[in-house]
């Protein structure tokens, strides 16, 4: 039978590792001792998916390389700042040819890279066709909770890709792959940034009509970087692209359209994440984002005001007007 380790116990990570023990035997690294304990003996992470009962063959751990050693598939449920350093540590336990799949949708600060990039700096050993994602618009608490929903797992190895598809694709959660490594990771840092532009537009009071444009148009900006840094155009209308956005950008349950909700109520960044004990990507990643646009040479209007509320003390109640009065344009301009 599959061994699958779920590295990182927060939301996410923990809704995967429910999916995967349906299918696997699988275990959950918990980097708090503590908070291990807990979940062993209550079949619950009362930290981050409180009220959703795990099964209870999953296997729970705080020991890193105990969880690695033998597992026949790595899921990295760390955020984007913290996956280095975490890799770092399991890289001993880690056999070069084992698929790891991360979940992370960020870009890695200062390097810029990509999540999977970061993995193959951190195990120049492994085998680049066995690393990928598994992304689409998947809350996590949704999803534990069994409600239907679709993701992708984005693998270059097609065989690995169905493998992990099989490991993961349950009654409730239907899972397709993509050869589009790039394109759905790129889709799924980008559309943290647009998510809080959009949840800037909801706490400003702003309608359907607003909302609708802004993720529209978010789209439009997300693809063409995703398109100059190699990503397939297809892949962001679909599951990992044009799927998240639209989840992200409108549920309450959205950390990042969270954060620009209360921005748009005209609380501070720090008094927002200060409340916060889950991470919301885009606030760090917008300005890697913002970067890897301006090395492309790529316009990103919504993104650029974003980064200007986030880190220049602009208002958010200056997005909106500031998009309207850019310079008239063909819709299609720009869009490759």
């Amino acid at each position: 039978m599959t061994r699958v380790a779920v590295v990182g116990a927060g939301s996410w990570g923990t809704a995967v590792a429910g999916i995967a023990a349906t299918n696997a035997d699988t275990v959950l690294w918990v980097r708090r001792p503590e908070l291990a304990e807990t979940i062993r003996r209550d079949h619950e992470n009362h930290d981050y998916l409180a009220g959703i009962a795990l099964p209870e063959s999953l296997a729970v751990t705080a020991d890193l390389q105990e969880a690695c050693a033998t597992a026949d598939v790595i899921v990295l449920g760390v955020p984007s700042h913290g996956l280095r350093a975490v890799l770092a540590e399991a890289a001993p336990a880690i056999a070069h040819d084992v698929p790891i799949v991360s979940l992370a949708k960020g870009v890695e600060q200062g390097t810029l890279r990509r999540m999977t990039e970061v993995v193959l700096e951190a195990l120049p050993d492994h085998s680049p066709g066995q690393v990928g994602v598994l992304t689409g618009p998947n809350l996590a608490r949704e999803v534990a909770e069994g409600q239907p929903a679709a993701s992708v797992v984005a693998m270059y190895d097609e065989g690995t890709a169905t493998g992990l598809q099989k490991t993961f694709m349950t009654a409730t959660f239907r899972v397709y792959t993509n050869p589009d490594v790039v394109g759905c990771e790129i889709a799924g840092a980008l559309k943290n940034v647009m998510a809080i532009g959009a949840g800037m537009a909801d706490g400003l009071g702003y309608g359907d009509n607003t909302r609708a444009a802004l993720i529209t148009r978010g789209l439009a900006e997300l693809t063409r970087l995703g398109v100059a840094l190699g990503g397939q155009p297809l892949t962001f209308s679909g599951l990992a692209g044009m799927g998240d956005l639209v989840a992200t950008c409108t549920s309450t349950k959205s950390r990042n359209r969270t954060v620009g909700f209360e921005l748009g109520k005209g609380r501070t960044i720090e008094d927002i994440v200060a409340e916060m004990n889950m991470v919301a990507e885009g606030v760090k990643s917008t300005a890697a984002v913002l970067e890897l646009a301006q090395r492309q040479g790529v316009e990103m209007p919504i993104a650029s005001l974003v980064g200007a509320v986030l880190y220049e003390g602009k208002r958010a109640e200056e997005i909106v007007p500031a998009l309207m009065l850019r310079e008239a344009k063909p819709e299609l301009h720009g869009i490759k």
